[in-house]
Formats: C-alpha cells, sequence, structure tokens
C-alpha cells in the first residue's frame, strides 16, 4: 500500500511539473487615441512639490517598443516660454484652448498637464506587548509594552492629456497613491519622511499614467503536451522528447524541424505534434501559423484537451492585440 500510495504521489508531482514556455507577446495602450499621438510636451504640473511632470516627462522618453522610442518628447522650456510670451496664466492645470495655442506654436501634438494635491502624513500611536527573561534561565519573565508609530502618508494628482490639433480632452484621470508603515520604539527601522513617501509615490504615478498610454510586452507562460497520444514508435519518441528537449533550451528552430518530422511520420494525426509546434510558432511570434497548428490540433484530438481549447481562444486574443498594436505605432 505504502508503494501505491507513492507512486501516486510521484504522478500528481509529475503532472503539476509540466514543462511551459514562457510567450513574450505585445499588448496595445489601454488608452488607444493617446497611443496614436506621437509627439508630446509636459507642461509644469501645478502645487508640484515632488516633480510629477519631470517624471513623466522622463518615464515618456524612455519608452521603447520594438526598440524604437515610441514618443518625442519636445523640451518643456519651449512650452514655458511660449505661455510667458503669450502672457498666459499658468494655474496648472491648463485651459484647453491654451493648451492648442501653446501646442501648436511648439509643434506638439499633445499637451499633458496636471495639478497634485498637498501631500498628506498622519501619525497615529499604539503600543504592542513585550515579554523578557529577567534570571539567566529565563523561569522568570516581565512583560511590558512600547509605544509604536503608525505613519499613513497619500499623494494623488489630476492629469490630463489635451489634443492639440482637436482642442479636446484625449485622456484625463486623478491618480492616487497611499501607504502605510508601521515603527515601535524597539525598532532599528525608520519611518519614511513625508517627502520620501511623496516622491516614490510621484514616480509610481508617473509610471501609472504613462503606462496607459504605451503599448507593453506581455510574458505569459504556455504549457506542453509531454505524453503521447499516439502509439509513438522507438523513432518517434526520440523526435517528440529530443525536441521538448531543445525547447527547453530556447532551440525553436531546431525543435520546429524535430516537430514537423514527427508530424509527418505520424501521417499528420498526432495532435501532440500539432499542439507544440503551434507552441513554438507562437513564442516565435509567427502567430498566423500557430493559430493554424492549434486548429489542426483541435480537430484531431476528437475530444476537448484543455490546453488546446486554451490556445485556439488565446491565439485570436494575440493576433488581434497585435493588429491593434500596429495600428498604434504607425507614425
Amino acid at each position: 500500500m505504502r508503494r501505491i500510495g507513492l507512486y501516486w504521489i510521484a504522478i500528481v508531482l509529475l503532472q503539476g511539473c509540466a514543462q511551459k514556455v514562457s510567450i513574450r507577446a505585445l499588448e496595445p495602450a489601454a488608452v488607444d487615441r493617446a497611443a496614436m499621438i506621437k509627439t508630446v510636451v509636459v507642461s509644469r504640473f501645478g502645487s508640484d512639490s515632488v516633480d510629477l511632470s519631470g517624471k513623466i516627462e522622463v518615464a515618456l522618453s524612455r519608452q521603447k517598443v520594438e526598440g524604437e522610442p515610441f514618443f518625442r518628447v519636445l523640451g518643456r522650456k519651449d512650452l514655458e516660454t511660449i505661455l510667458q510670451e503669450q502672457r498666459y496664466q499658468h494655474s496648472g492645470l491648463m485651459d484647453p484652448s491654451t493648451a492648442v495655442e501653446a501646442g501648436r506654436l511648439i509643434g506638439a501634438q499633445a499637451i499633458i498637464s496636471g495639478t497634485l494635491s498637498r501631500p498628506s502624513l498622519q501619525d497615529t500611536t499604539y503600543y504592542e506587548k513585550r515579554s523578557e527573561c529577567i534570571d539567566k534561565g529565563c523561569n522568570k519573565m516581565r512583560n511590558y509594552e512600547v509605544r509604536c508609530t503608525k505613519r499613513v502618508s497619500a499623494l494623488s494628482a489630476q492629469i490630463r492629456m489635451v489634443d492639440v490639433r482637436e482642442g479636446d480632452i484625449i485622456y484625463g484621470e486623478t491618480l492616487s497613491r497611499s501607504g502605510e508603515w508601521s515603527q515601535c520604539m524597539d525598532e532599528s527601522a525608520a519611518l519614511p519622511s513625508k517627502e520620501m513617501a511623496a516622491q516614490q509615490f510621484a514616480q509610481e504615478i508617473a509610471q501609472t499614467f504613462v503606462a496607459k498610454l504605451t503599448p507593453s510586452y506581455r510574458i505569459f507562460e504556455v504549457e506542453l503536451l509531454e505524453s503521447p497520444d499516439l502509439d509513438y514508435s522507438s523513432a518517434q519518441k526520440k523526435l517528440h522528447q529530443d525536441a521538448l528537449a531543445y525547447i527547453e533550451h530556447g532551440r525553436y528552430d531546431r525543435a520546429q524541424e524535430l516537430l514537423s518530422d514527427l508530424i509527418e511520420s505520424t501521417m499528420r494525426r498526432s495532435y501532440v505534434a500539432f499542439y507544440n509546434l503551434g507552441v513554438v510558432k507562437e513564442a516565435q511570434g509567427a502567430y498566423d501559423e500557430a493559430k493554424s497548428y492549434y486548429i489542426q490540433a483541435d480537430r484531431l484530438s476528437g475530444r476537448p484537451i484543455e490546453q488546446i481549447s486554451v490556445a485556439v481562444l488565446r491565439i485570436d486574443r494575440v493576433i488581434e492585440n497585435r493588429h491593434k498594436t500596429l495600428s498604434q505605432m504607425e507614425r
């Protein structure tokens, strides 16, 4: 009985450790219209004690898709010079008509502006119980309390992106971040200051805002089928196992050759071979080919196979997202 139990445990563990492939796929920007804009300028935000506008400017300039900068970020000084020349009263969140005129004069397609709330910080005191030995053998204990401080801090920013040509707001949102920390008198760790917390929140807000405007890569794992679906010959088993080994080492070119040979040697009847080849093609970014292999695997399986069903549904979304992302990348 013990051996039988160990056998089934081993089977469960093996099933839970199926070989997987990491897929890196492009996802379109959340704000489609904003992603169509390529030349932007960031104005100085109102009440910006943490330089959020500068952080957004840097984050925008660092965004790359397929190795190329996604945005062209114009210098803020040029915008401020125009604002001064036109005697605009800049209060942080620019009037749309002001943004249109200033942006047009410096050649921007969109202007990002905003205003921040004042960073908040609140401390509250509480006590925690402690105990310590009062003799060498620790036979007697002393209970006592230590004073602790809970610190809560928050920051919010109202940000909007204005289309210079159309004169309307492309995207606007209020983004907030908050944090909570605790520290007791007998602990060495220090609580963050209001400035430190606000700087951290501003960085997070900048990254969150810019991420909504830019296509990004999503990495997910796809499970391979390791068990043959047919009565493979010794040569076919070797093709299958060698293909899996090459996939594990990232050698998709060689795995593709071996899986193609396996498909032909099984008279194109092995859904496992078709499915695994589909995974290889998806990992290579050849999504249309991957889809054709997944569909063939689905037809051959004769019954629903979870990995195949998930792949058939997923690949359509991947292809659709790819097309949408490419349209956002057009200049």
